[in-house]
């Protein structure tokens, strides 16, 4: 207890007594955004500036205290909060929020770790510019998470996941130094790419406290089509024509099972769901963003649909009349998670699969469930232009869900995973690994990967004390 107890008085040196919390609801920090896991922090703490974060390291390291690296708390997968013990530092970033460069010649952007998406897609936009990660958190998530998980998000299909919207990092390693790497250059060989090391380690290799990002020319028109389909195979086929038709204009291809559909429907009437009522199971929401004109773009769009159509891909659709109501389309297929919180608690997977297989991987996935469990609903939405889908299933609704999480939400993840492994997908598409699916890492990552990621990890963290158990567990780091 002294040993913590001057742990916290040097701390407070640091980054001033206000920004030390130990008591009082500090559930905003050690809570997780689904509310499933509270674990319990020494204390948060909130440094204000880079030197600040790497002295609160060194002073942790010193003490051997582990620290739990934190941004907006909007993960999927316990990958940012405490464990339960009370012993571990929670480290929020949310202080440093600054932009600190906006360089539109070089269609670069240097943000801090805090910074709020959606303020850094205001602040690109407001100089013309175009910074495309968009994901539902965007409001509350922030960039160092972002990078931290290498979000994707809905765009990915034309700009690629966080990693590829990174040029450069400024990261505290383990050991309190800080590394600049904050390079706004395209092309730089100079030796292996430590910044690919920190994005998507979940902060287990070091802190990340700032990013050189790219940006992009804002597009002179953006139009959203919402299209009802008879099947995933239509829906693919309907990509497929979508790239031959609109090749880098296309930059959204969801899709939306109607039971998630439904969903909405039911939790937030305020919101139209268009064509809930037709016998097609699923909708496909396409984004199409064009350099010339809006007149350009919806002839282009027009045309797709037309033809799909006429190949009997689309059974019906509907362009947007004007932003508002593509918003209006957007927040529906944003809503889905949401409306599935209000419905209970479901058992989320976040997955990624051959475009191609993903038709037979659901009808056989959704079979297994639905034969073992009578009543459960499967909620099937996601990025389905980039492979990516949100595989949820929600307990039946006549059951006691505490129970039924209980007995069989082990079993439903293992079933879920050797599927998508049977089809050679990954059991973590965007949220990353974190604390939830540490163990199944362990059985669906190649040896000789874990083996490489175990090596990196004892390099750069020889204690252990950054984000402890998360991604990869704590012994097994630890060479023999």
């Amino acid at each position: 207890m002294e040993d913590q107890s001057n742990l916290l008085t040097i701390l407070r040196g640091i980054v001033g007594d206000t920004n030390v919390l130990t008591e009082g609801d500090l559930s905003a920090w050690e809570e997780d955004w689904r509310k499933r896991i509270r674990g319990k922090a020494l204390a948060v703490v909130r440094p204000a500036s880079t030197d600040q974060v790497a002295r609160v390291v060194q002073a942790c390291s010193t003490a051997g205290t582990a620290l739990v690296p934190q941004g907006g708390n909007t993960g999927l997968v316990a990958g940012g909060i405490p464990d339960s013990s009370g012993t571990q530092v929670l480290l929020s970033l949310s202080r440093m929020q600054a932009i600190r460069e906006l360089d539109a010649p070089n269609l670069t952007v240097t943000v801090e770790a805090g910074c709020i998406l959606q303020v850094l897609q205001d602040a690109a936009a407001n100089a013309g510019l175009l910074f495309p990660l968009s994901l539902a958190a965007e409001g509350t998530c922030t960039i160092g998470g972002n990078l931290a998980t290498n979000a994707g998000g809905t765009q990915v299909i034309r700009y690629g996941n966080a990693r590829d919207l990174c040029l450069g990092l400024e990261v505290v390693t383990a050991s309190g130094e800080i590394w600049d790497g904050l390079s706004g250059l395209r092309k730089d060989n100079t030796g292996y790419d430590l910044r690919d090391l920190f994005v998507g380690s979940e902060g287990t290799l070091g802190i990340i406290t700032a990013a050189t990002l790219k940006l992009f020319a804002a597009p002179s028109a953006q139009l959203t089509a919402w299209v009802a389909v008879a099947s995933l195979e239509d829906a693919i086929s309907l990509l497929g024509q979508a790239h031959r038709q609109l090749g880098a204009g296309l930059t959204g291809f969801e899709v939306m099972g109607q039971a998630g559909l439904a969903l909405v429907a039911r939790h937030m009437p305020q919101l139209r769901v268009p064509f809930l009522e037709a016998s097609t199971p699923h909708a496909v929401l396409m984004e199409l963003s064009d350099s010339e004109s809006e007149a350009h773009a919806r002839s282009r769009f027009e045309a797709l649909l037309e033809s799909a159509f006429e190949d009997g891909y689309v059974c019906d659709a509907v362009i947007a009349e004007s932003l508002s109501q593509a918003h209006q389309l957007w927040h529906v297929r944003e809503s889905i998670p949401l409306a599935q919180a209000e419905e209970g608690i479901n058992i989320k997977h976040d997955i990624s699969l051959p475009i191609s297989r993903i038709p037979t991987f659901v009808g056989e996935t959704d079979a297994l469930l639905m034969n073992r469990f009578p009543g459960v609903s499967v909620v099937n939405f996601g990025h389905l232009g980039d492979g990516n889908l949100h595989y949820n299933v929600q307990p039946p609704s006549d059951c006691d869900v505490t129970a039924f999480l209980r007995e069989n939400e082990e079993y439903i993840n293992t079933v879920v995973y050797d599927q998508v492994s049977k089809f050679n997908g990954s059991i973590s598409a965007e949220h990353g690994i974190g604390e939830l699916k540490r163990e199944k890492l362990e059985t669906h990552k190649s040896p000789v990967a874990l083996g490489m990621m175990r090596a990196i990890k004892h390099a750069l963290d020889p204690k252990a004390l950054l984000n402890p158990n998360r991604l990869l567990s704590l012994l097994a780091s630890q060479p023999g």
